[in-house]
């Protein structure tokens, strides 16, 4: 998942979810490896579709919920991959 922990886009999902979530915590301690969801309370589905509508925002991309996958929120490097596989290149 270093790829994932490497990119720019990872810093800026990893600061999404800190600051949807409400998370205080240093963003150094959120890697690609971290569990989100069942590891995060404040992920609960409210969580999940907030934090869905300020990644869409911070990207300004559209996600379809029939794409969507709880495979995603696995860690914060699945979520990163998910997210940079639906920018434009």
């Amino acid at each position: 998942m270093s790829e994932a922990a490497d990119s720019v886009i990872f810093d800026d999902v990893r600061q999404t979810v800190i600051s949807t979530l409400g998370l205080d915590i240093p963003a150094a301690r959120l890697t690609a490896d971290s569990p989100l969801l069942g590891a995060l309370p404040e992920l609960d589905s409210m969580g999940v579709v907030l934090l869905l509508t300020a990644l869409e925002d911070r990207f300004d991309i559209a996600l379809s919920d029939d794409e969507i996958d709880s495979a995603w929120f696995e860690t914060l490097g699945t979520l990163t991959l998910a997210i940079e596989s639906r920018l434009p290149h």
